[in-house]
């Protein structure tokens, strides 16, 4: 008789653990791996409603190695939906609002025209920085920064900064390090009683650095060169390092920040560089960009080592075609970056309708107008980011 109780209790037992754990795991018959290769052939915006599936499905999701996995799948196949991306930052002053936009194909493609996708609106004030490695820092009421990832339209506030002056301008710079897989935000205040000028004497002070991550906070570091960035500067990441344009004593100079080291280094700009240049991504190597001014000729200053003895050299990209002042017309056009292809892509300096886009391939001598469709008519001004990739990273602090 006790046996049969054991048995009934134990069987009971069993079916009240099973239901529980079929509680925690809609799906536990599912193996993990199998779970990994559902997920990362998923739209990255759609990502995170599968965190609510299971504490397995979000602990999957939230992992390095599934964000890893998901950019790898993401760069490796060729059809043009999944490949690097155009991201735009678009102001629309009528309506008050700023929002992003992803292009659904890749401007390398022969596709003449990109349809994008919006992004939920934010406010005007917003400051958006060159994204990397998938996501994107901003700056808006002055003095706060936010992360944020396009793709899934997950937007995280950082901590306030720290800081122990009242009246000062904050300056931030948004990059990735590659070794050690991080995120990392560098921020510097000044102690303003005037307009930012080469003379007004004013240097970065308080040199903090955040970490993307749990239970994170500002960091002070040291910064044994004094400079004060431009007010207009958004800075560039390559490969770990950020660079961004500054002045030293009313002189022009560039200032590289190792994100592994967290060490500034100082670099001087060639001697005929032509006044304020255009910071670019050349084959992995930091370029700023020039053209002459009868818009035919595009060169580039190369930077060869930035860790050793700075050489530059110059590098004449292409001889403009009878092409691109058919498409370009009598409005300017900027250099906005070089995609992996070798194209290089332009972009309008005032507002035009329809709003579109040069792309000149060099070997070629081709140019080619792409038209943007989908962002209205109420384009104030636009910005466009090149080699965006989609990220399904869950963001957290």
């Amino acid at each position: 008789m006790e046996r049969v109780r054991t048995r009934k209790w134990t069987a009971e037992n069993n079916r009240k653990r099973s239901m529980k754990q079929d509680e925690t795991h809609p799906l536990p018959f599912i193996p993990r791996e199998l779970i990994v290769e559902i997920l990362v052939r998923v739209p990255a915006r759609s990502i995170a409603r599968f965190i609510c599936v299971s504490k397995l499905w979000s602990s999957i999701v939230r992992s390095q190695d599934f964000t890893k996995s998901y950019q790898l799948l993401m760069m490796t196949r060729r059809s043009d939906p999944t490949r690097p991306r155009l991201l735009f930052s678009l102001l629309c002053h009528s309506v008050k609002t700023q929002q992003l936009f992803l292009s659904q194909q890749d401007p390398s493609s022969n596709h003449q025209r990109v349809n994008i996708c919006m992004r939920p609106p934010t406010p005007l004030s917003y400051e958006f920085f060159t994204p990397v490695h998938g996501l994107i820092c901003c700056q808006y009421d002055g003095n706060k920064v936010m992360i944020g990832n396009p793709s899934t339209g997950q937007f995280l506030p950082l901590p306030r900064i720290n800081s122990r002056t009242r009246r000062r301008h904050i300056f931030s710079f948004f990059g990735y390090d590659p070794v050690n897989d991080v995120y990392k935000v560098l921020c510097m205040t000044v102690v303003q009683g005037g307009p930012l000028t080469p003379w007004s004497g004013y240097m970065s002070q308080e040199h903090q650095v955040f970490t993307l991550g749990a239970n994170q906070e500002w960091r002070s570091i040291e910064c044994k060169h004094p400079h004060l960035p431009f007010p207009d500067t958004r800075g560039i990441c390559i490969n770990g390092v950020v660079y961004y344009h500054a002045w030293i004593r009313s002189k022009r100079f560039l200032i590289s920040f190792d994100l592994i080291s967290e060490e500034f280094n100082v670099i001087k700009p060639p001697a005929d560089d032509g006044g304020f240049q255009n910071l670019v991504n050349y084959n992995g190597k930091l370029a700023l960009a020039y053209r002459h001014v009868n818009n035919t000729v595009v060169h580039l200053w190369v930077l060869e080592d930035a860790c050793s003895e700075t050489k530059w050299y110059r590098s004449f990209v292409a001889c403009l075609s009878s092409s691109w002042r058919e498409l370009a017309g009598k409005v300017d056009f900027e250099l906005r970056g070089i995609l992996s292809t070798g194209e290089l892509i332009f972009a309008p300096l005032s507002p035009i309708n329809p709003v579109h886009l040069i792309s000149f391939d060099p070997k070629r001598n081709f140019a080619k107008k792409i038209v943007v469709e989908g962002l209205g008519d109420n384009v104030s001004s636009f910005k466009v980011y090149l080699d965006h990739v989609e990220s399904p990273m869950f963001l957290f602090c």
